[in-house]
Formats: C-alpha cells, sequence, structure tokens
C-alpha cells in the first residue's frame, strides 16, 4: 500500500521528508527480510516505517489509537512487530526518561529516576576491571525502563510493567536481569535492600 495514503491518514500528508523516510526504511526492510515471516503485513509495514521515521521528530506526535486500530493489531501485537521491525532493521530504540514519565502520568519520577540510573553506572563501573569498563553499555533503552519502574515502586505508583517492557523493546528475562542487578547495587536509591551488597560481589549476566 501506498504510504503516502498512509500518512494521509495519520495527519502527516505534509510532512514530507517523513514520508520519504519511511518509503527507504519499507525498500530496506524489503531487501533485508521478509516482514510476513513475523507476521508483519503491507499496510501495518508501512505504518511502522512512518512510525520509525517520524521517531525523534518534536514536532510529531504520532496518535496511538488511529495508529493501532489502522493497523489492525491489538497494541500489543503492535509493539512486538514494532520492535520486530526495529530489530530487522538496526534501528536502536531511544527511551527518554522525560517521554516515560509523560506516557505513565509519572512525571515527578524524572529526577529520581536520573539520580538513580547516574549512581547505577557509577556503582556499576566502579566494580569492572578497568579493561572492562570502556566496552560497558549502557544505551540500551532496558536500564531506563528498569530504573523508572523501580523508582515508581519505591513512590508506591502503579506501573503496567508489560507495557513498560513493550514500550522499551526488551524481554522480561532481560528486564528481570538488570532490576536484580539494579536493585542490589543501589538499593540506597529505590529501597529495597535492608542490607548493602558490596558491588564486587553482586553477579552479572
Amino acid at each position: 500500500m501506498d504510504i503516502s495514503f498512509i500518512a494521509k491518514k495519520l495527519g502527516l500528508s505534509d510532512s514530507k521528508h517523513i514520508i520519504r523516510k519511511a518509503a527507504e526504511l519499507r525498500r530496506l526492510c524489503d531487501v533485508q527480510f521478509d516482514s510476513s515471516a513475523i507476521g508483519v503485513g503491507e499496510i501495518c509495514k508501512a505504518i511502522i516505517c512512518l512510525e520509525i521515521a517520524a521517531s525523534g521528530s518534536e514536532e510529531i506526535v504520532f496518535d496511538r489509537p488511529t495508529v493501532i486500530k489502522l493497523s489492525g493489531m491489538s497494541e500489543k501485537a503492535y509493539h512486538r512487530s514494532l520492535n520486530a521491525m526495529k530489530n530487522g532493521l538496526g534501528v536502536k530504540t531511544k527511551l527518554d526518561i522525560r517521554e516515560l514519565g509523560i506516557r505513565f502520568g509519572c512525571v515527578r519520577l524524572i529526577p529520581f529516576v536520573q539520580k538513580g540510573l547516574s549512581l547505577y553506572k557509577d556503582r556499576f563501573l566502579a566494580a569492572l576491571p578497568a579493561s572492562r569498563r570502556t566496552s560497558a553499555d549502557f544505551t540500551r533503552p532496558v536500564f531506563t525502563a528498569v530504573a523508572f519502574y523501580l523508582c515508581a515502586k519505591k513512590h508506591k505508583l502503579k506501573i503496567d510493567k508489560l507495557k513498560l517492557i513493550e514500550v522499551c523493546g526488551t524481554s522480561e528475562s532481560e528486564f528481570f536481569s538488570v532490576s536484580t542487578s539494579m536493585k542490589d547495587l543501589c538499593h540506597d536509591v529505590f529501597g529495597i535492600l535492608k542490607e548493602k551488597k558490596d558491588p564486587k560481589d553482586v553477579k552479572r549476566n
């Protein structure tokens, strides 16, 4: 299906640069892998390419209910397809703390999440041999998502963990693994553990 037609339905007909980028992403997708093999039809593929193309653009806000309805999928299935397409195209998911705060209605958590992440990185790196510190990667969205979830839990705010996992494009097992590491190293920030653990004693996967 023509991407321009989908863009019009999503109110993006005036965003020519987004449409061009989405068209290029779809061509790249057709070359690199078979999207139908992961359950993504042509209409959904066009929508996802538009969303990926528009990501990072401050002036464009996707109407999520309209996107889900137009895709013909459930919200969970759409997020799963979106993450699968991103992985297939080699697109890294960027998770902004402020965006999470707005989406889940917990804006006041933002400074606590930032502090927790910063402390976790410092303590994690301090426990590593110098030779391994440069290879440590904290850019994956799972770290931001876990810190956000743990801060919400400490402040007794209800967060849909499964939805958060879908948004950050990770798995439940990775989320649990990072959560365990973060709670062990940053008990004083997240208020989980009663006894402080030496960072060097914390097991990591």
